[in-house]
């Protein structure tokens, strides 16, 4: 391409990470080709994720390929390791849902059941920054590990489901595969004790069931888990289970049933101020939110599990990560406008 008489710009060039279990790779490989011939883009580079690389060693691959734009086809836990390998590096990230739940994907309002829209989109859609939540991991050992995800963390119950569902029945029927271990943690009510400290506030000490930190709050189903929470905001949102004895179940449904209609319609919005909130789950929001636990707890970040910890720190990093979304796509129509800044702790 060239720029006035004696400037020649050179064309763009896409780097693809790929993880081979989770797609279609000729496939994958013509409908790029495609694309780069169409907008006049050269070869694109591509990167396979192994056995031994969840997709960051990909990632870092791509990154230093000089790219404009890195496509990554996965699901949330491919975009996830994608995200820890590219946050601050401003290379706009393309993505292409594969996965089970693709709730980031779903959240952006990006293409899902269409290759071909979603690599359009990575090559041509609009660039917006969104945040990436970073969890420091203390375990039993002493020794720590930092991690990214962009959906949400989970403690307790949460990360069991994810780390004990089995697989093959996971990939038949997607998120039905959840429901026998949700209804034996609803049976058996295994709760912990934890400290807790939410920015520079004071430590508080509860016990839990659930506790997740999420930069998205929407579940599979359309259920909404945390009303409050946005992509870019530069906030975190935590929602904490405590179905203690009697009717703490029952409530905990009824608000998760109800959440959509209670935080996203005027009229809901006016029943939420005049009904008492249940004290079975609570919701809080900051920057930052420290976890010690009494005993190792299981912990998830995006669907992956991370094993046994006795304490978390998880953190936000503000427009870390560029995504490229259709240019259609409005986030802040989908979300009420904040009236201030929330910070309620769970006592």
């Amino acid at each position: 391409m060239r720029e006035g008489s004696d400037r020649v710009v050179p064309a763009r060039r896409a780097a693809v990470v790929f993880n081979p279990a989770k797609v279609d790779v000729p496939t994958l490989r013509q409908v790029v080709n495609d694309e780069e011939s169409a907008s006049g883009w050269r070869p694109s580079a591509w990167f396979e994720t192994s056995a031994d690389d969840d997709g960051r060693s990909a990632a870092d691959a791509a990154a230093r390929s000089g790219a404009d734009v890195i496509l990554v086809a996965g699901g949330d836990g491919t975009l996830r390791a994608a995200a820890e390998a590219l946050a601050g590096s401003g290379i706009p990230l393309g993505l292409l849902p594969t996965g089970t739940a693709n709730l980031f994907a779903r959240e952006l309002g990006l293409p899902l059941n269409g290759l071909a829209a979603s690599v359009a989109t990575a090559f041509s859609g609009a660039d917006r920054p969104i945040d990436v939540g970073v969890a420091l991991l203390q375990r039993a050992g002493g020794e720590e590990s930092r991690h990214a995800f962009l959906v949400m963390a989970g403690i307790g119950v949460d990360a069991h489901m994810a780390a004990h569902t089995n697989e093959r029945l996971k990939k038949r029927i997607g998120w039905l595969a959840y429901s026998d271990p949700i209804a034996r943690s609803v049976l058996g009510n295994k709760q912990f004790d934890m400290v807790y400290r939410l920015d520079d506030a004071a430590e508080v000490s509860t016990r839990a069931h659930t506790v997740i930190v999420g930069n998205s709050g929407s579940l599979p189903a359309g259920l909404l888990l945390l009303p409050d929470a946005v992509v870019d905001d530069g906030l975190l949102d935590a929602v904490v289970f405590r179905p203690g004895r009697g009717p703490g179940w029952t409530n905990i449904g009824y608000r998760l049933t109800f959440n959509r209609v209670l935080h996203r319609t005027r009229f809901g919005r006016l029943i939420a101020r005049l009904t008492p909130r249940p004290r079975a789950i609570q919701w809080a929001q900051a920057t930052r939110l420290q976890v010690r636990l009494d005993t190792p707890q299981e912990i998830q970040l995006d669907g992956d599990p991370q094993g046994l910890v006795t304490g978390a720190t998880l953190s936000v990093q503000h427009h870390a990560l560029t995504i490229r979304v259709p240019h259609t796509a409005r986030l802040d129509e989908r979300h009420p406008p904040r009236t201030a800044h929330r910070e309620r702790t769970v006592p």
